[in-house]
């Protein structure tokens, strides 16, 4: 399980969109997504891979960081995985 954080993205963009997107790029596509309004120009999408470990997703960030769309350069940050948090934790 793995969590991928998009931020600056366009703020309407739909669900199926994000996900079009990405997977056009190699991702997988996403079990969850959680929205952020942040301010205007920073709104993002906390999305979610049930199947897919960090490292996958690290693999493929990369490929969609920093990139130029819709007049906005989005940022792709794979968060700690839920098994890595819990490990930090215990340390």
């Amino acid at each position: 399980m793995a969590d991928l954080w998009v931020g600056s993205r366009e703020d309407d963009a739909s669900d199926d969109e994000i996900r079009e997107c990405l997977i056009k790029y190699g991702f997988p596509s996403f079990d969850e997504i959680q929205r952020y309004s942040g301010t205007s120009a920073r709104p993002a999408v906390a999305l979610n891979f049930n199947d897919t470990t960090s490292d996958a997703l690290r693999s493929l960030q990369p490929r969609v960081h920093d990139m130029f769309r819709k007049d906005r350069t989005i940022v792709v940050q794979v968060m700690p995985g839920r098994e890595e948090r819990q490990t930090e934790r215990r340390h």
